[in-house]
């Protein structure tokens, strides 16, 4: 009985701790050793495609094997855009890891639109030591 007990509590456990990990969006990303990439950019935009204030971005969970950089700036929206050709001020996430470092980091952060709403994204990092390696996959939000 107590073994039984036992077990059902540690699968309760381990169902309950990755609620956090479950939650918001899930991305993978690719960079190369001692390059920057560009994680999200979050406009000021509102849903009528007006310009508002940029919402912004907070970090959840810093990597281990870098740094994360915010950067505020200006973008004309392109055409492909929901909101095409619209100037707009922005705020870029950018990541850089550590000198000489290659190999898996992970960040989370919630974005905040000019309208109020939340989300939180989850990104997964490999910094690899090849040339070329393969972009950083989109994630609906216009690129610096």
């Amino acid at each position: 009985m107590r073994k039984a007990l036992a077990v059902l509590t540690m699968a309760a456990s381990l169902l309950a701790v990755p609620a956090f990990a479950q939650t918001g969006i899930h991305r993978s990303v690719t960079v190369e050793k001692g390059k920057t990439l560009r994680i999200a950019v979050i406009t000021a935009l509102k849903k009528d495609c007006s310009v508002g204030e940029v919402g912004g971005v907070r970090v959840i969970t810093a990597p281990k094997n870098g740094q994360l950089a915010v950067r505020s700036g200006k973008l004309k929206t392109p055409a492909r855009f929901r909101c095409p050709n619209v100037e707009t001020p922005v705020q870029g996430l950018f990541y850089q890891a550590r000198p000489n470092f290659s190999g898996s980091d992970e960040v989370s952060y919630e974005t905040r639109s000019a309208d109020g709403a939340t989300e939180t994204y989850n990104v997964k990092i490999t910094v690899t030591d090849k040339p070329g390696a393969a972009p950083a996959k989109k994630d609906g939000l216009l690129e610096l």
